[in-house]
């Protein structure tokens, strides 16, 4: 526990507003919950809803979806579903109960209060890459596996970029460190170097836990107080077609009995785990997603749930997942559209299957992105960093999506349409008229600063003056960015006693074992 004099003495709560981002490496936007307000894209007509909400229902009625987690099926007992060994099939009534009962919006608190984030509504959140096993940068120059320094460098952009909210997962798999206590090292790393929402992976009881107690340490809380609010989350995947494993259900029943939020993402590839109409395999997903998220509010009714989607489709040549397609963009636009039909918040990823930084990553990355704001997606995972369909964590893509993810939050200010009689503009146009320009009357001037987006990474020169400047490509500007941000980062301050209480905690339990490695 952390005693009040503690918990006053901290430096990860408010005083950590102006939290230390290093030098001014760039003038980026400043941190704020963008407000998506534009009309959602919605391709289903009312009977097109209504004909995937059945397919989803009879799915769950009359196909069954199997669950490897002998508590989930007690439960579903108890809650009068009928099981037939693994396979649950529940009634379309108690799962609609069920998921009303989900808040359509909520709030998560970190570390650092002023980095609270809303979850649900017209709000939309773009996170870090996460979990990709291997890394790639430019002085590298080949794909390599992940360790801890690269993830550590990954958490720092991840700090310092405004335009991300939450910390995902690992933003690569640090293979350097043993499985047992990966975990403890990464939580350790992510909860000092950065005061943004946090992630537990539930891949077995003590991550979970472990995971639950080093947030409540470093926001200095009581139990109750850590119960109080929802202050992390938890992403799982079911195992299409149609399964839920043992050790991710397992963790969110134990972060739904603590209060903490629970996102469920099936991930369905079109043509290999679901079926190759785009219909098809929304409703599978649907379908996989609200059994498991009925299930958590029957244990804890009202626990903050989002409903994910991963819906894409394979390459039918070669069996290679592809991202950023037409069809990804259409099922998640169907998958928001369902999503509020239900009333639960929802998730949805800026995704490429571009093995390096190039061309290709950047059009499918912000094909996958843009459907999330047509979609109505309020968490936007993997929105910066992410490669090979998620094998690989790039620093350079990592500061190029960043670049995209500032620009649609630039989109959505309000000054970009506003129409007031200053926007309208009508005196300085009568003052320019039929033959001048606008580069010098007042009206520019007075806004010349603040008018358009300014980019950070983009270069706008003519072919000219960008070969005289040393003909740099961009991702080579995004290298150089991202050297110069980790050379100057500072993490934002936090209390030594709350400090050495995590080390503590990290060194108690690599003495006890960590976790098991055999879930």
């Amino acid at each position: 526990m952390v005693d009040t004099d503690t918990r006053k003495r901290r430096g990860g709560g408010r005083a950590g507003a102006a939290a230390r981002r290093g030098k001014a490496v760039i003038e980026q936007m400043p941190w704020r919950l963008p407000v998506n307000t534009d009309r959602p894209t919605e391709p289903l007509p009312p009977e097109g809803v209504e004909a995937i909400h059945d397919g989803a229902m009879r799915i769950l009625e009359e196909i069954g979806v199997a669950f490897y987690n002998e508590e989930a099926l007690a439960l579903f007992r108890q809650a009068g579903c009928k099981v037939d060994g693994e396979i649950v099939r529940m009634g379309r009534d108690w799962v609609m109960e069920m998921v009303a009962k989900a808040p359509r919006e909520f709030t998560l608190t970190p570390r650092n209060p002023d980095r609270t984030l809303k979850i649900g509504g017209n709000v939309i959140l773009f996170g870090n890459v996460s979990s990709p096993p291997n890394y790639w940068d430019m002085e590298i120059g080949r794909k390599v596996p992940g360790n801890r320094e690269q993830c550590r460098n990954l958490l720092k952009l991840t700090q310092y970029f405004n335009c991300i909210h939450f910390a995902g997962g690992y933003p690569v798999e640090p293979v350097d460190i043993h499985a047992s206590v990966r975990h403890l090292d990464v939580l350790y790393d992510k909860l000092t170097i950065s005061d943004k929402v946090m992630h537990a992976y539930s891949l077995g009881k003590e991550r979970v836990e472990d995971v639950m107690e080093m947030v409540r340490i470093a926001s200095g809380l009581s139990d109750e107080e850590f119960e109080a609010t929802p202050r992390m989350y938890t992403n799982i995947n079911s195992t299409s077609p149609l399964k839920h494993d043992h050790p991710m259900i397992d963790g969110c029943l134990r972060l739904a009995r603590r209060g903490q939020a629970i996102v469920v993402t099936p991930f369905t590839l079109a043509g290999a785990m679901a079926p190759v109409t785009m219909a098809g395999a929304v409703a599978q997903s649907l379908a996989e997603a609200l059994c498991a998220i009925a299930l958590f509010q029957y244990v804890r009714p009202g626990i903050p749930c989002v409903i994910g989607t991963f819906t894409s489709n394979v390459d039918m040549k070669s069996g290679a997942p592809a991202f950023g397609t037409p069809e990804y963009m259409r099922a998640t636009q169907m998958t928001g559209q369902m999503a509020r039909f239900y009333g639960l918040p929802v998730r949805s990823s800026g995704v490429c299957a571009a093995n390096v930084p190039d061309g290709q990553a950047m059009w499918e990355t912000s094909n996958s992105l843009w459907a999330a704001v047509q979609s109505g997606t309020n968490m936007v995972y993997h929105a910066a960093g992410w490669l090979e369909g998620g094998l690989i964590a790039s620093p350079e893509k990592f500061i190029m999506d960043c670049e995209v993810l500032q620009q649609i939050q630039r989109y959505m200010e309000p000054e970009t349409y506003a129409t007031t009689p200053d926007d309208i503009a009508l005196d300085a146009i009568r003052a320019v008229g039929n033959d001048g320009h606008f580069f010098g009357i007042q009206h520019t001037q007075d806004r010349y600063s603040t008018a358009f987006y300014q980019p950070f990474l983009s270069d706008w020169k003519n072919y000219e003056g960008w070969e005289a400047a040393g003909a740099i490509w961009t991702p080579e500007r995004a290298h150089h960015l991202f050297k110069e941000i980790i050379g100057s980062f500072e993490s934002p301050p936090m209390d030594e006693g709350v400090r050495e209480e995590l080390a503590d905690f990290v060194a108690r339990r690599k003495a006890e074992g960590g976790a098991p490695t055999d879930f």
